[in-house]
């Protein structure tokens, strides 16, 4: 096993996570984009041993694109298990990113998985497939992207251990900027603030706040050599909003700063 993916605690989140795991619960983790939800998976999936299985979730996600399908092959028709099934067969985690984005026929698959059978039924081949004692599933979301078409029915919500991320906390912030892009301190400073004074944006000129990832996006191409100025404009301003108006508050933003 590779050295485990660097990740600063928040909270209790790794004891929360560690006990659901030995005690085989199924995890949801709801937080805004680039908080860090998947690289905190990673993070724990690489503590616990265990292979992880990542599918991004999209509108057209169906049951078939995780449970398996029939393909024809040289020799005829044969089976093909997809990733949930692969991680129920052999043990691992399934992640399931921003899982209100799959129509709501596949989520109901996961349901047996969910609750104390632990089972999942293959309706194409016939299997009823007992999970392995290292399976763990483990889905998230972005809370802020709910509306009345798109959210978790409480049916499949109360089946999970819950989990609530944010962005790090300042201090925190810039532990991570740095550790993960390299640049001095001061920058990581400069741009932690950056980063705060976007997010006051949101829910005004800004369906989406400056994320973390961002600002490690930005970071890096500083390193890279790129001024910090153009740095910001490139991976914060022009990421986050394509209106002239707003666009134009971003970069004088980003010239009180830098």
């Amino acid at each position: 096993m590779s050295k485990e993916r660097h990740y600063l605690p928040k909270g209790r989140e790794i004891e929360i996570f560690t006990l659901a795991a030995e005690n085989r619960l199924p995890v949801l983790i709801k937080g805004p984009t680039g908080c860090g939800k998947t690289r905190f998976v990673e993070h724990m999936a690489e503590r616990l041993g265990r292979p992880v299985y990542t599918v991004a979730c999209h509108d057209d996600l169906t049951a078939a694109d995780l449970v398996g399908r029939h393909l024809i092959g040289a020799e005829g028709t044969y089976w093909q298990d997809g990733p949930l099934t692969r991680a129920v067969r052999e043990g691992g985690i399934c992640y399931l990113d921003e899982v209100v984005e799959a129509r709501k026929d596949t989520t109901v698959v996961l349901h047996p998985l969910s609750d104390h059978r632990r089972v999942l039924p293959v309706e194409r081949t016939g299997e009823m497939i007992e999970a392995h004692p290292d399976f763990m599933l483990v889905i998230s979301y972005n809370p802020g992207y709910q509306n009345l078409l798109k959210g978790l029915k409480p049916s499949t919500r109360q089946r999970f251990v819950a989990m609530s991320f944010d962005y790090p906390d300042p201090e925190q912030e810039v532990v991570i900027v740095c550790q993960e892009s390299g640049v001095d301190k001061q920058q990581a400073q400069q741009l932690v603030a950056l980063g705060n004074d976007l997010r006051r944006l949101k829910d005004h000129d800004l369906e989406e706040a400056a994320s973390t990832r961002l600002l490690i996006y930005a970071a890096r191409m500083i390193g890279a050599g790129l001024s910090p100025r153009e740095a910001c404009l490139a991976c914060l301003a022009q990421p986050l909003s394509d209106e002239a108006e707003t666009l134009s508050a971003i970069e004088r933003l980003i010239q009180a700063y830098f």
